[in-house]
């Protein structure tokens, strides 16, 4: 039985002995070495674009309900405070005085002037209007006050 020799196929050996590829006609040979990366770089493109529009989608969905801790005593009880309240109708309370909402930059401006700066500590109803709690921080923001504090009821 004979085989038939394949005239361009067959590896042969070159000038220095060792064994080549043979004559695997020429041009295809560098094709095959060449991988198109457009294509690949497009799908990467496509991906990272979805991925960006999707991402804040996600972080808006986030339902929390908070947890209820334990808080630690302070420490220092040497610092003074001064208590600011919001009851569950948005009406604000400045050391148990009622107060209303053009007082609150002066408030806090003359407690961000005394040295050292008492410590401003919120306590709001469950029920407050984010926005009340909002107007108080805010206030105290552009007064300068640096030591703010919220007041929770423990477990």
């Amino acid at each position: 039985m004979a085989f038939g020799r394949f005239e361009g196929g067959q590896a042969g050996r070159n000038a220095a002995g060792k064994r080549d590829g043979g004559d695997m006609g020429g041009a295809r040979q560098g094709a095959l070495a060449d991988i198109n990366m457009t294509p690949l770089i497009d799908v990467m493109l496509v991906l990272l674009v979805v991925f960006i529009i999707t991402a804040p989608l996600f972080a808006r969905s986030i339902g929390l309900e908070l947890p209820r801790q334990q808080l630690a005593r302070s420490a220092s009880s040497a610092v003074a405070s001064v208590a600011v309240a919001i009851d569950r109708d948005g009406h604000f309370f400045w050391a148990g005085e009622r107060i209303d909402t053009a007082s609150l930059d002066a408030r806090f401006a003359a407690v961000a002037a005394q040295n050292p700066q008492p410590e401003i500590a919120l306590s709001a109803d469950q029920r407050t209007a984010y926005q009340a709690i909002a107007t108080v921080m805010a206030a105290a923001q552009r007064a300068g006050v640096a030591h703010f504090g919220f007041v929770v009821a423990p477990p």
